[in-house]
């Protein structure tokens, strides 16, 4: 089979699906794992799948909403690292609430696969997992913001209040020392209800969101028990945080070797390591 004519068959495939795992595309082609894996990177390279640990995740669609689409291309490799620690700190089994927008999204992509519960008011992300077996959905209703597809406002509020989750994870806007702002007056009141249903609240934020008031207050920093940030966010930037009682965690670009996808990433000093179960420690400053 010529490698072209094979490629569009693995794009087809992982397409149909959604995502789909390493075993299965080889299965489906009859083919080794090694010229799977090469021809993955080949289709990742065009940006119509998305590699992940032991599989590939569909992009095609998921990147639709014109705001999204123009927030993706910003910090891209900062944020698929965040993804990919934030991801380690949910052990299997889990429930995770996951915010809308696209640093949350690459955490979605990271828990592709993986036996935990997600619940989300983003369009973007419920679409992503929506061909997870092995990921139990939940998608939380409203008025949908159409520049980035996620629901907010009173209905969402509403349907939030029935809900405890084990984690809840939260994207911003900016953040200051006198805590974390979003731009929009409706997905704030929105975000606090998340807040309110989450038992560990973290959040997930690249370098470029230091330093910048927007529009609304959320909370104080301290109403975190965590933020995963990368490499390009200072001392200095971490140490306010962490003086607001909030652990830091430095997420790596290496990308964890393990393509099993029920073995969780880890990070210790800053790299994801596989490892089972999943714990994360705090990143020296």
């Amino acid at each position: 089979m010529l490698a072209e004519t094979r490629r569009q068959l693995l794009l087809e495939l992982i397409a149909r699906q959604g995502f789909a795992t390493l075993d299965e595309l080889v299965r489906a082609l009859n083919v080794s794992e090694s010229t799977v894996r090469r021809d993955l990177e080949g289709l990742d390279a065009t940006g119509a799948i998305k590699r992940t640990h032991g599989g590939a995740v569909f992009l095609g669609e998921a990147r639709s909403m014109p705001a999204l689409e123009d927030r993706v291309a910003t910090a891209t490799l900062e944020k698929s690292a965040i993804g990919r620690a934030a991801a380690a700190l949910v052990d299997d089994g889990d429930t995770v609430l996951l915010d809308g927008g696209t640093t949350t999204l690459e955490v979605a992509r990271a828990l592709m696969g993986r036996p935990v519960q997600v619940v989300t008011n983003s369009l973007p992300i419920a679409q992503l997992l929506a061909s997870s077996k092995d990921t139990d959905l939940i998608l939380i209703g409203g008025y949908v913001y159409p520049r980035t597809g996620v629901a907010l406002g009173p209905l969402a509020i509403a349907m939030m209040q029935g809900i405890r989750v084990r984690k809840a994870m939260l994207g911003a806007g900016g953040i200051m020392p006198d805590g974390v702002f979003n731009s929009n007056l409706l997905l704030v009141e929105t975000e606090r209800q998340m807040m309110a249903c989450g038992q560990e609240r973290i959040l997930v934020a690249d370098h470029t969101k230091f330093g910048r008031q927007t529009l609304t207050w959320l909370c104080g920093l301290r109403e975190f028990a965590s933020l995963v940030t990368d490499p390009g966010t200072s001392l200095e930037q971490r140490r306010m945080v962490e003086s607001a009682g909030v652990t830091v965690h430095v997420a790596s670009f290496e990308e964890p070797e393990s393509t099993d996808v029920s073995v969780s990433p880890t990070i210790r000093n800053g790299v994801a390591r596989p490892h089972v179960p999943a714990h994360a420690t705090r990143q020296e400053s």
